[in-house]
């Protein structure tokens, strides 16, 4: 490597970290900017809040009387039984099955706390999708006043392992009713809303309320970024359009900002998505419109939160003395087969990507993993199975680049040849017919090398998209690693390196050597004096590698072993090649041939062309200098 490429290399390393340290910087300032504004708002909140109690209890005839040194309040709702409702007590209620615990408050009817069961935490904690007080839940509507369900205390009317049935009373005859059952070895929850004589309380012209949900969902993962790039909120519409929208970090307020969304039309459900597990509504009868929204919180969060999600959604009902609204919560792993098995779409919340590296996971991949892991327990083996099965696969194609690429190398001396003999800029198309004779003599396509490895760029994008989305790899071990769905590190700083991070993966270090003896390998018989073809080898031996080597230290080993098990199954291949499949004496001895038989290859149609629109242009540039010779 030349001076000139060492200072290129250290230049651009030097830019990128500046540029982090400096872009650290400004998300500290706008973190903080974020964080004033935040305090002000909940500050007016706070106010207002305090204003319109004031109004309220105004109106009702409820202002504070002072008692001594107690304050009473007087009747903050007109309807005595809200009233007593919104006095009363807490209790707490349980629904269980081999998968799910999940504890329900009878202040506003609603979940309190979710176990998901045999999953844990990366500190070995039992894994709480909900966390005691970090969710909300209620209906919102209109009687002779706004009422939102979850300020008020529901009454037991059956309670059990699998069925939960609450009441909040309007009148002796009107009530609002939750409906919760949990069947056996499911994740998911039939939730009904059950209004009977409701009709009296509600206007005529008032057929829909409004569902509002917050829940702050709590870190589960090792590696803040890895899991926030892949927690979000979906949505999905309804029919057959099949279509899923994603409130992703990337769009709208950024990594480190909010995002929200208006939609407009019905949605089927929504998901509260963490990386690998997720909280999901759904309507059977679809809502009718909604506002969703999220925010993450910073890494130093000291409750351990992720992100901050909201939904506030309209949901419509024929009018009646006894009206059912039907919905599901989702209280689960994002495992591809298990949001499959209820027929929903909710699989489609997993990122496999686009749709052809989405089609290329669903149709190919996951088939193939899952079936590897019926007959073995270790994922380090199956993912090298599954490595070797794809290597295989795609030989043909592998085999047909290094064979063009080895025709390419052995025809240099002659193509140094020509562009000795057409040196001029005017000549430019001699030389290009004269190159693309050669390349029929010897056998030689223009795209034999470039096109093979094309064709395999969705393999290596929908392996890219399958590691990180695989559930299957959460906390199982191989090696040194102790969770393949996660970085690995052999040793932890403390502190943190701009674009490099605060450990050091193996795995990495090991992919990144093994990138540099590959291109080493690959490079090794291509000798060109062409300056910017140096360049570029350059760049592929040393840049690359400690590119990926700072890439890859913050992927998930699973993801970062597979590139290493890649980078060595390719070197034994170009050695195989090499060894049996390219012979340079015979490509050579193929070419003098054909020149002293003066034979060639038939040409192709595309060469049929290219020959055409050569000879159209040497046509017209000798009728523009005839021209120009009249003048």
């Amino acid at each position: 490597m030349n001076k000139n490429t060492i200072i290129a290399i250290t230049l651009i390393g030097l830019l990128l970290i500046g540029f982090s340290v400096f872009n650290s910087r400004l998300a500290r300032q706008q973190m903080e900017q974020k964080r004033v504004a935040d305090s002000l708002a909940a500050a007016r909140a706070i106010e207002y809040a305090e204003e319109m109690a004031a109004v309220q209890d105004s109106a009702a005839g409820g202002a504070p009387v002072a008692d001594g040194e107690q304050v009473q309040y007087r009747s903050t709702y007109a309807n005595p039984y809200l009233e007593t409702a919104y006095n009363g007590g807490e209790d707490f209620h349980v629904l269980e099955n081999g998968k799910l615990r999940i504890r329900y408050s009878t202040r506003g009817g609603q979940a309190e706390d979710v176990l998901i069961k045999n999953y844990y935490t990366s500190d070995s904690s039992d894994l709480y999708l909900m966390k005691d007080g970090y969710s909300s839940f209620g209906l919102q509507l209109y009687t002779n006043q706004y009422v939102n369900t979850g300020d008020f205390t529901y009454e037991t009317v059956v309670s059990n392992d699998s069925t939960l049935v609450m009441r909040l009373y309007f009148s002796d005859t009107s009530y609002i009713e939750h409906r919760y059952f949990l069947p056996a070895d499911s994740y998911m929850v039939d939730f009904d809303v059950h209004m009977v004589n409701m009709d009296r309380h509600i206007p005529r012209n008032a057929s829909q309320f409004e569902v509002v949900w917050n829940m702050d969902v709590p870190r589960l993962e090792r590696g803040y970024k890895n899991e926030q790039n892949y927690s979000t909120v979906d949505f999905k519409y309804p029919g057959q359009v099949k279509k899923i929208e994603n409130l992703g970090i990337m769009r709208g307020g950024g990594r480190s900002g909010g995002n929200h969304r208006e939609v407009t039309t019905r949605i089927e459900w929504f998901a509260f998505q963490q990386q690998y597990f997720s909280a999901i509504l759904r309507a059977e009868e679809n809502f009718e419109s909604g506002n969703l929204s999220m925010k993450f919180y910073p890494e130093t969060d000291a409750e351990r939160r992720l992100m901050a999600c909201s939904a506030s959604t309209l949901v419509q009902y024929e009018p009646g003395a006894d009206v059912t609204v039907p919905f599901e919560f989702y209280y689960g792993p994002n495992h591809f087969r298990t949001l499959k098995s209820y027929d929903c779409d909710f699989e489609k919340i997993v990122p496999l990507g686009g749709w052809l590296v989405r089609w290329i996971n669903r149709g190919i991949i996951i088939p193939v993993f899952d079936l590897f892991g019926r007959f073995i327990s270790n994922y380090g083996i199956i993912i090298l199975l599954l490595t070797l099965l794809i290597k295989l696969v795609i030989s043909p194609l592998t085999l047909k680049s290094y064979m063009s690429s080895a025709k390419m190398n052995v025809l240099r001396p002659e193509l140094d040849k020509i562009n000795a003999k057409y040196p001029r800029q005017e000549d430019a198309l001699k030389k290009q017919q004269e190159t693309m004779d050669l390349y029929r003599k010897a056998g030689v396509s223009m795209f034999g090398g470039c096109l093979p490895m094309l064709l395999q760029f969705p393999v290596l994008f929908a392996m890219f998209r399958f590691f990180p989305a695989s559930f299957e790899l959460r906390q199982k071990g191989f090696l040194w690693a102790d969770d393949l769905s996660t970085y690995d590190s052999i040793l932890d700083f403390g502190f943190n390196i701009p674009l490099y991070g605060d450990h050091v993966s193996l795995f990495a270090i090991l992919c990144a050597l093994s990138m540099y003896f590959s291109a080493r390998m690959t490079q090794g018989s291509n000798v060109d004096n062409n300056p910017q073809m140096k360049s570029m080898r350059n760049m592929t031996l040393y840049f690359m590698p400690i590119f990926m080597l700072f890439i890859c230290n913050n992927l998930s080993s699973g993801l970062t072993y597979y590139y290493l098990l890649s980078n060595l199954i390719m070197m034994l291949q170009t050695w195989i090649i090499r060894r049996f499949f390219v012979d340079e004496e015979k490509i050579m001895a193929r070419v003098r041939a054909a020149s002293v038989k003066g034979a060639a290859k038939p040409k192709s149609k595309f060469q049929q062309r290219l020959e055409a629109i050569q000879k159209a242009q040497q046509e017209a540039i000798r009728e523009q200098q005839r021209q120009q010779r009249r003048r």
